[in-house]
C-alpha cells in the first residue's frame, strides 16, 4: 500500500523521465561494452600483427653458414631490438633441440605441440613478474637439415596502458554526451508538460465558484481530449448550478406572497384575540406570538436567499456610474448608514456598537446597497453571537481601504474558520440547540463573503487565541 500510494504521487514528468533515462542507461551500457569489447579486440589484434611482423623479420636476419645459422644483424639494432623499458632482452633463437644461439636465455618457452613454419603462433606467458605476449616462429635450412625457432616477447602492459587510455577517451565524451542528453530529455519533458502546468495554475487561482471552461490552446493531443471532457463536466455543472440558483430565487419569490399574507392574517388574529379578556384568549396569546416569530424569521430567510441567489448570480458586481466610469465613492456614509440600525439595537440591549471613521472621505469602488447588506449581515451576526463591546474601525492603506468588524465574544473555533461563510452553517452555537432562539438563517456571513469577493476585495477573518473575539476584515480596492 505503501509503495502504491508513493506511486500515486509521482509527478507525470518523474513517470516519463525516470523509464527513458533506465532505457538510455541500459543502451548506453551495452553500447559501450561492445565499444569497449571492439577496442580491445582491434587493440590486441594490431598488437598481434605487430608482434607477428616483427618475429618474422627477425627471422629474416637468419643465415645459414657452414658453422650453423646465424642472425645477421649490427649490435645496434641487436641492442635496439632486445631492449624495452619494461621487458628486457625479449627474443631468443633456439635451434631443434632447444639449445640457445642467440638472446636471453630466461625467456620462458611456450607450451605448443609443434613448430609453426607458415605462421608465427601466439602464446601468453609470466616473465619477470609480468604478463607477456609472445610469439614463435620456426625456419627450416634450404640445405641442411636442419631447423631454428625464433621467439619474440612484448609486455602486456603497453597493452593494458593503451586500452585504458582509449577507455578514458570514450568514457569522459559519453558520461558528457550522456548529462547532455538526461539534460535535453528533462527540458523537453518539461516543455511537453508546460501546458499542463499551465492549466493546473489557471485552475488553482480561481475561485471555487468559478465554472469557467479551461484553455485547450497548446494542450498536448494526447491531453486534449481530458480538457475536452473537464470542460463538459464544468459545464454541466454549471447549468446545474444556474438550475438551482433559478430554482431557489422563484422558490423564494414565490413564498414571499404566502408567507407575508401569513404574517398579516396572524395579526390580524392577534389583535381579535386581544378584545376578549377571558382565560381563552390568554391561552392563544403565546401560540400566535410564536407564530409571529416564525413568519418574521421565515420573511428574513427568504429575503436572504433571494439576497444569496443575486449576489452569486453575476461574476463581478457593477462598479460604474452613470457614464460608464468606476465609481469611487466616500464609504463613511454608507458605513454610517448601515451601522446606525444595529447600534440603536445594541444600545437597547445595554450592548455597544461603536463606528471609527477616518476624519478626511475614504474613497473606495463600492456599491452603496451591497456594501450596505454585507455590513449589515456582519453587524447582525455580530449581535447575535458576539459580546458586550463591537466596534467598527475604518483605515486607508496605500491603494485600498480596510475595514474591521469586531466583538469580545467567544468567537468560533479556529478549524471552523474556513465554514464560516458556509451557507447555512452556523456552528455548535446554534446546530446543536434544539429551540435555535438566536433566529440566524446561516446566510449572512455567506452573503457578505460574496458581496466582499464580487466588489474585488478579500475577507479574513481572526478568532481567538490571535484576537480576543472574532475580527472580520475586509481590504477594498481604492485604485
Amino acid at each position: 500500500m505503501a509503495r502504491l500510494e508513493r506511486m500515486r504521487r509521482l509527478s507525470l514528468r518523474r513517470q516519463l523521465l525516470v523509464p527513458l533515462v533506465w532505457m538510455w542507461l541500459l543502451g548506453l551500457a551495452a553500447a559501450v561494452a561492445v565499444a569497449s569489447w571492439l577496442s580491445t579486440a582491434g587493440a590486441n589484434a594490431a598488437f598481434d600483427r605487430g608482434l607477428q611482423d616483427e618475429t618474422v623479420a627477425l627471422a629474416a636476419k637468419l643465415v645459414w653458414t657452414d658453422r650453423g645459422p646465424l642472425l645477421d644483424i649490427s649490435r645496434q639494432a641487436l641492442e635496439l631490438l632486445n631492449w624495452d623499458g619494461e621487458t628486457p632482452n625479449r627474443f631468443v633463437l633456439l635451434d631443434e633441440s632447444g639449445q640457445v644461439l642467440a638472446g636471453d636465455a630466461t625467456l620462458p618457452r611456450p607450451a605448443l605441440r609443434h613448430q609453426s613454419f607458415g605462421q608465427p603462433q601466439l602464446f601468453d606467458a609470466e616473465f619477470q613478474g609480468q604478463r607477456v605476449r609472445g610469439a614463435q616462429f620456426s625456419l627450416r635450412s634450404p640445405m641442411l637439415d636442419r631447423s631454428v625457432t625464433v621467439i619474440k616477447l612484448e609486455a602486456s602492459s603497453k597493452r593494458s596502458r593503451l586500452l585504458r587510455d582509449v577507455s578514458l577517451a570514450m568514457v569522459l565524451p559519453t558520461l558528457s554526451i550522456a548529462l547532455l542528453t538526461v539534460a535535453l530529455l528533462n527540458w523537453g519533458i518539461r516543455r511537453g508538460l508546460a501546458p499542463l502546468r499551465a492549466v493546473a495554475r489557471e485552475v488553482e487561482r480561481r475561485a471555487p465558484d468559478d465554472l469557467r471552461s479551461l484553455p485547450i490552446e497548446g494542450v498536448p493531443a494526447e491531453v486534449a481530449p481530458l480538457i475536452e471532457r473537464i470542460n463538459s463536466l464544468l459545464a454541466d455543472v454549471q447549468q446545474s448550478v444556474a438550475v438551482q440558483r433559478r430554482f431557489v430565487a422563484d422558490a423564494a419569490h414565490q413564498l414571499r406572497t404566502p408567507v407575508a399574507g401569513l404574517r398579516v392574517l396572524t395579526q390580524e388574529l392577534a389583535s381579535e384575540l386581544s378584545q376578549y379578556q377571558g382565560v381563552q384568549a390568554s391561552a392563544w396569546q403565546p401560540v400566535l406570538t410564536a407564530l409571529l416569530q416564525s413568519s418574521d424569521r421565515l420573511a428574513r430567510l427568504i429575503g436572504q436567499l433571494l439576497s444569496l441567489v443575486r449576489s452569486q448570480s453575476a461574476p463581478q458586481i457593477a462598479l460604474q456610474n452613470a457614464h460608464g466610469q468606476a465609481a469611487y465613492q466616500d464609504l463613511r456614509p454608507l458605513l454610517r448608514e448601515a451601522a446606525e440600525p444595529f447600534a440603536l439595537r445594541a444600545a437597547r440591549q445595554g450592548r455597544s456598537l461603536l463606528l471609527e471613521l477616518p476624519s478626511q472621505p475614504v474613497l473606495a469602488r463600492a456599491d452603496s446597497l451591497w456594501l450596505g447588506e454585507a455590513l449589515a449581515n456582519v453587524l447582525d451576526n455580530a449581535l447575535r453571537y458576539g459580546g458586550n463591546q463591537m466596534l467598527v474601525t475604518v483605515r486607508t492603506l496605500a491603494d485600498a481601504v480596510q475595514i474591521d468588524i469586531e466583538d469580545d465574544g467567544a468567537g468560533v473555533a479556529p478549524a471552523d474558520l474556513p465554514r464560516l461563510t458556509e451557507a447555512f452553517w452556523r456552528g455548535e452555537r446554534a446546530d446543536t440547540r434544539s429551540d435555535d432562539s438566536s433566529g440566524g438563517s446561516g446566510l449572512g456571513l455567506t452573503i457578505a463573503y460574496e458581496v466582499i469577493t464580487r466588489l474585488g476585495g478579500t475577507w479574513s477573518v481572526q478568532t481567538r487565541p490571535e484576537f480576543a473575539g472574532l475580527r472580520v476584515r475586509w481590504v477594498l480596492p481604492s485604485r
